[in-house]
């Protein structure tokens, strides 16, 4: 594998914007698979164990809550048990990918040592094994769901796009965090309470509507807020969601995904003398 990405850096160093792009794409190729294959290796289920936080955590709430909140959900608990579903997925995608994100250069540090390779390939590397198993795993439940709700198959496409929102936000924020870590190391502590911070911000196992006015704000800071009721609109409502949510969704992960490239950029030169 060492040979390969060498032969895939050393092409890269010499090519135009639209053939780095590619030999990104050749170089995730190669390392996402190689991660896949590692982390499932022996495993029976594979990627599928991804769904057993949210499955898990869906029947807690179910079971705690359901009927305390189903009333905002239609009378229903299956309504209920659904959104915190949704709402769990989205919360947990974005955990797992940024703090898988976050560790990456430095885990890859002995590797770098040897080959010279663009750095934002570890990060992406990252976000883009946990959309795989997103596709693979949870994506065709969200699909059935929508299928029974909506009745027509033009709202399964439709949920792309608030996942793709929510990658150019998890991309952002992977980015980052694997920036900053090089330099902070302690700073995986500090993110489990970031990302405890977005998931109790987040309406995942309570309704939106039972958070006081003086709070509401607090919950629009989130980026993760618009991208949750969109997909629910799409897959419990089968309907379009508001301009307002899908302007709120994609705004939020284009302007983090542009701090984050940005502020990788700027300090990846220091980062081989601290790994």
């Amino acid at each position: 594998m060492v040979i390969a990405l060498k032969k895939h850096w050393i092409v890269l160093q010499k090519t135009s914007f639209w053939s780095t792009a590619k030999r990104y794409q050749e170089l995730l190729s190669v390392l996402i698979p190689q991660n896949l294959h590692t982390r499932y290796r022996g495993s029976f289920l594979g990627v599928y164990w991804s769904l057993l936080n949210p499955l898990t955590m869906t029947g807690l709430y179910t079971l705690i809550f359901g009927a305390t909140f189903a009333s905002y959900y239609g009378d229903s608990i299956i309504n209920y048990t659904l959104a915190a579903f949704t709402g769990l997925l989205i919360t947990n995608f974005f955990s797992a990918s940024t703090s898988q994100a976050l560790a990456s250069i430095v885990s890859n540090g002995s590797l770098l040592n040897k080959i010279r390779l663009p750095l934002p390939v570890f990060p992406l590397t990252m976000i883009g094994v946990n959309v795989f198993q997103f596709l693979v795993g949870s994506l065709p439940l969200l699909a059935i769901v929508t299928l029974i709700n909506s009745h027509n198959i033009f709202y399964v496409f439709l949920l792309l796009l608030p996942f793709t929102a929510l990658v150019l936000v998890c991309t952002g924020v992977g980015l980052l965090m694997s920036a900053l870590y090089v330099f902070f190391r302690d700073l995986g502590y500090f993110y489990e309470i970031a990302t405890f911070i977005v998931w109790i911000t987040s309406p995942v196992f309570y309704p939106a509507e039972i958070v006081p006015d003086k709070i509401q704000p607090f919950l629009h800071l989130n980026p993760l807020v618009p991208i949750i009721e969109s997909l629910r609109d799409i897959s419990l409502q089968g309907t379009i969601p508001s301009t307002e949510y899908f302007v709120r969704s994609f705004l939020g992960g284009i302007i983090i995904l542009t701090f984050g490239w940005f502020f990788f950029q700027r300090c990846k030169s220091a980062f081989i003398d601290l790994l």
